[in-house]
């Protein structure tokens, strides 16, 4: 049967069919709640349940502790209802009014600025173009039926081409046939865009941009496009890795820096090496913001990377540098270990 759910904080309604989660029909009706990973992995999604009962489904411990649970908090991308609801959730408006496809592309050219990053330029047929957000995502659909999730490394002006960061992941299927065996011209399928991390608008707070990894590759998007647009906010990025090589494009973020006066571009290494010879920032990405800014009440912060970067910069933020929480927007990179069994 059907549920009616209600969305107290905004007065939305929409109705779940039977087998349909609370995002999947959130989204179906057009109302754009924030979600990531869609696998109960990320928490990106989580919001409050206030009247009814739901299904909490299958979903990693991390992203949803036990505490929070007993609280009335879930995970909308896989909660099922069994009653009429009433929620709290965050809509994301600006999302809604963009299609989600299923496209061909091809692979059009292959780079390696490291050993375990490849960075993809994907074409899209003959006259066809995605709209997208700066920020989000596509799913590649693979033969088997499965997905893998990428952000889009370039802002929607620049959409002659594609562009993905894979990292690989030991053992990863289709990340071992992008480094090893991928050639130019192969076809692939995805859906997309995807994902609720973008740049608010609304806001003119000044901009925190935290990236560990790949992390950076939306991130570059988001920052990109708010060049394009003249956007007048201060920005600084900080991007984290193990050794100065994580860093994979690190003098593309030097060059901004040199190229616009209200952007700064921070490099932090954890586990710098001697053969390094790495004299800047050290230790992890998010504390090294937290030794920056003590005060971050009147900022927006963007994170994006490995989910245990994520989930320690929202909590240390919120708990010891007064950053509101609806002033924190991510995106965990979650792997297929991540996901809850």
């Amino acid at each position: 049967m059907t549920y009616q759910i209600t969305i107290r904080n905004t007065g939305h309604r929409f109705t779940v069919n039977p087998d349909e989660t609370l995002l999947q029909a959130a989204l179906r009706e057009g109302l754009i709640l924030p979600y990531g990973c869609r696998d109960g992995a990320c928490g990106s999604c989580k919001g409050k349940l206030i009247e009814g009962s739901i299904d909490y489904g299958k979903y990693a411990a991390k992203a949803l502790p036990d505490v929070e649970r007993v609280a009335g908090m879930a995970l909308f991308c896989q909660a099922r209802p069994l009653s009429d609801l009433v929620i709290e959730a965050r809509e994301v408006r600006k999302a809604g009014d963009i299609q989600i496809r299923t496209l061909p592309c091809r692979v059009q050219r292959i780079e390696r600025p490291t050993e375990d990053v490849v960075l993809l330029y994907l074409k899209l047929p003959a006259n066809e173009r995605l709209q997208f957000l700066a920020g989000q995502y596509v799913d590649i659909l693979l033969k088997d039926g499965t997905r893998r999730s990428f952000s889009m490394a370039n802002p929607p002006h620049d959409d002659e081409l594609m562009q993905l960061h894979v990292r690989h992941v030991a053992g990863g299927a289709f990340t071992d046939h992008v480094f090893n065996k991928m050639k130019e011209r192969e076809i692939l399928r995805f859906e997309g865009p995807l994902g609720t991390f973008f740049l608010r608008g609304e806001s003119d707070k000044p901009i925190v941009f935290v990236a560990s990894g790949t992390g950076f590759a939306p991130i570059k998007a988001i920052i990109e496009s708010a060049f394009e647009k003249g956007v007048a906010r201060s920005m600084v990025l900080y991007w984290g890795g193990r050794r100065p090589r994580d860093l994979y494009v690190s003098e593309l973020a030097a060059k901004w820096a040199g190229e616009h006066a209200d952007f700064r571009f921070i490099p932090v290494i954890s586990d710098a090496l001697p053969e390094d010879r790495w004299t800047g920032r050290t230790g992890f990405v998010h504390r090294a913001v937290m030794e920056d800014f003590p005060d971050l009440s009147g900022h927006q912060v963007y994170a994006c990377g490995v989910p245990v970067m994520v989930d320690a910069a929202r909590r240390d933020f919120m708990a010891q540098c007064k950053l509101p929480e609806n002033e924190f927007f991510a995106d965990s990179f979650t792997t297929a270990a991540d996901r809850p069994a």
